[in-house]
């Protein structure tokens, strides 16, 4: 596997998204004229029902029974003015929901998705966390099947509202209590917040390569100096005027499930330090992926009010670890571009249980990289509620403590 720097991740990035964006806007420019461009060729149609189908059929590679459900939560948080959030519309939302079949005394384990991501990116996970857990994974508020409302939000604690908030509903919604909360990247974000403001409900959290845990007061020189090239500029600008990867798939119209899949069969094939994508596996996961970043922007939008450019939060959970009230385990990949260092300051001032597990031949994407590796260091992290002498639990074989 072919490993880049952050200084380097991001110059790469630069000069596709500056490539990218320009393809976008030229396509996007030309369905303007429609005698010039073929309706058909103009857009490849997305909706909520293609992203369910889409989730179906990816889903389909999962031998454990599921229901899967829309999960109202209604128009907005009780007692507030505010409408998730400022929507002119008084309808319903709905969180889309899977909840797996499971033995009955099994504990609840809740999954939350990433940053441009869904709960089916958890596809090749679910059978063998089935066998242990009640497993029910949820599209936060504006991705995936989810609603998309209008996303409206001005500030970084309109946006964290907006996702603890709805995710508080649907915990309602669904009657849940005492359960173990799971989120990647940023679902770790805003598992962890949550966890935060609403402990009484969380058993244990795991956090796997979760953002928000580096400050830009942290950058190193060679972030400094990138943002002072032409390509960190490039970026720069598109971060703060919120230029999404996902209006780059949108604007390339036709073209834009062939960069998905090119973008699947490299991160989860060429690129991949572990299990690498199946051929079915990566053809349905580009098409679930391709119909969740094509549709309305609504959650998306969140990237530039929660982090600043280079993905370092502008709130840093470091800097509230002391407020930490429910045991954590971090999880990350040995090839995690997140920064496990961030979970050990962190640790230093917790005041409750916490470990640090690296699994190895994994990146960010660790549950899709080495699931087997992932799934060890669920259980583990989990020992206390899955086995009977959980104090003689050794770390599994092959991962590592930090």
């Amino acid at each position: 596997m072919r490993l880049l720097s952050r200084p380097r991740y991001l110059a790469t990035m630069a000069e596709e998204i500056a490539t990218n964006a320009a393809a976008a806007e030229t396509a996007a420019g030309k369905t303007t004229t429609k005698s010039r461009w073929p309706s058909l060729l103009r857009w490849i149609p997305t909706s909520t029902d293609h992203i369910i189908a889409a989730e179906k059929r990816l889903l389909s590679l999962v031998r454990t029974p599921y229901l899967q459900e829309q999960v109202n939560i209604g128009s907005g948080p009780p007692g507030s003015k505010i409408r998730w959030f400022r929507s002119t519309s008084n309808e319903p939302r709905f969180i889309n929901t899977v909840t797996f079949a499971s033995a009955a005394d099994s504990p609840t384990l809740v999954m939350v998705h990433g940053y441009g991501a869904s709960q089916g990116f958890f596809f090749r996970n679910f059978d063998a966390l089935a066998s242990k857990f009640r497993v029910i994974a949820m599209d936060q508020l504006g991705w995936g099947g989810s609603s998309r409302p209008d996303f409206t939000c001005k500030s970084t604690e309109e946006t964290e509202a907006w996702f603890i908030d709805s995710f508080e509903e649907w915990r309602k919604a669904k009657n849940l209590s005492n359960f173990i909360l799971l989120g990647h990247s940023f679902g770790g974000y805003v598992a962890a917040k949550y966890a935060i403001k609403h402990p009484e409900h969380v058993k244990h959290l795991i956090l796997v390569g979760p953002a928000g845990f580096s400050a830009g007061t942290e950058m190193s020189e060679r972030i400094v100096q990138f943002r002072a090239t032409w390509k960190g500029a490039i970026l720069n600008h598109l971060w703060e005027s919120n230029f999404t990867p996902q209006k780059i798939i949108r604007g390339l119209g036709p073209w834009g499930p062939d960069m998905v899949r090119r973008y699947t069969s490299a991160r989860f094939g060429s690129y991949s330090s572990g299990d690498m994508l199946k051929e079915d596996e990566s053809n349905l996961l580009t098409d679930y992926v391709y119909h969740t970043l094509a549709a309305k922007a609504s959650g998306e939008l969140c990237l530039k009010y929660i982090f600043s450019f280079g993905a370092f939060a502008r709130k840093p959970l470091v800097h509230i670890a002391s407020e930490w009230k429910v045991p954590t385990t971090f999880i990350y990949g040995t090839d995690d571009w997140m920064n496990y260092r961030g979970a050990q300051e962190a640790r230093k001032q917790m005041k409750v249980p916490c470990e640090i597990i690296r699994v190895p031949q994994g990146g960010h994407f660790v549950f899709i990289d080495n699931p087997k590796g992932f799934h060890a260091a669920v259980f583990y992290a989990c020992r206390r509620f899955l086995s009977p002498d959980p104090d003689h639990e050794s770390l599994p074989e092959g991962l590592t403590s930090a």
